[in-house]
């Protein structure tokens, strides 16, 4: 369904007018349904065309689905074709630490790890050892793309747009944004989640997945586990309003 009027954003949110701007929850290596949503978002602007759009991405690319390369590659593309900002989710920093250190591969295993290194090319064992998992490192430290390798490199903690911030987990309450961690960005689940004061802006944020989008006076989450249940969310909002695609 394309957007249409919308529902009145929560608490009296809004951002600035003659933008829309779209927000896609947890992607998790699902390529296919990534093409999906954009080829809504292409045909909502051209319904409704807008003078600004953003699209925005609130990480987790990767793991658990089939396949994280082409994810990256698809995103990459989009932001040829599209305003974009990238948020890192907590599956991204797995990149990283499992390249600094192999040892950590049966606890990324253990999240989704040995697809995305399938989809990469990389072959490896339930039960590797130490040196197993050393190359492991090596032979996906190689078969990443410089492109792909600059893309981790960019992905931002949050985005803030007027009234509303993106996030990938959620604010730790009593904290200012300024001086939020980025663990606490990328990581935080319940203290986030049970909070129902504000946190002076609406926050959009995926991580923790739920059966369908759900829309509170201080955050809404739209992570719906797309790997696992095949639907990815897209969020539109334009001024006070906002409506699902």
């Amino acid at each position: 369904m394309f957007a249409s009027s919308g529902t009145q954003l929560p608490s009296g949110y809004r951002i600035a007018p003659g933008s829309r701007a779209f927000a896609i929850g947890d992607i998790h290596g699902r390529v296919d349904l990534l093409q999906q949503v954009m080829a809504k978002v292409d045909a909502d602007l051209h319904d409704r065309p807008v003078p600004k759009s953003m699209c925005i991405f609130l990480g987790d690319y990767i793991d658990r689905g089939p396949d994280s390369r082409g994810v990256i590659d698809a995103l990459i593309d989009i932001g040829q074709r599209h305003e974009v900002v990238f948020i890192k989710g907590n599956h991204e920093t797995l990149v990283g630490d499992f390249l600094r250190n192999p040892a950590m591969l049966p606890a990324w295993r253990s999240l989704g790890g040995l697809e995305t290194l399938a989809s990469y090319g990389v072959v490896c064992a339930l039960n590797p050892d130490s040196a197993k998992q050393t190359e492991a490192a090596q032979a996906f430290r190689d078969a990443l793309p410089p492109s792909h390798v600059d893309f981790f490199t960019r992905l931002k903690s949050c985005f803030v747009l007027d009234d509303v911030v993106f996030v990938h987990a959620g604010l730790r309450p009593g904290v200012p944004l300024a001086s939020q961690s980025e663990h606490d960005l990328i990581w935080i689940r319940d203290d986030f989640l049970q909070h129902r004061g504000m946190f002076g802006k609406l926050v959009v944020h995926g991580h923790t997945p739920v059966r369908s989008p759900e829309v509170h006076p201080n955050r809404i989450n739209i992570d719906t586990g797309a790997y696992a249940t095949g639907q990815l969310t897209c969020l539109w909002i334009e001024g006070d309003r906002f409506g699902f695609l």
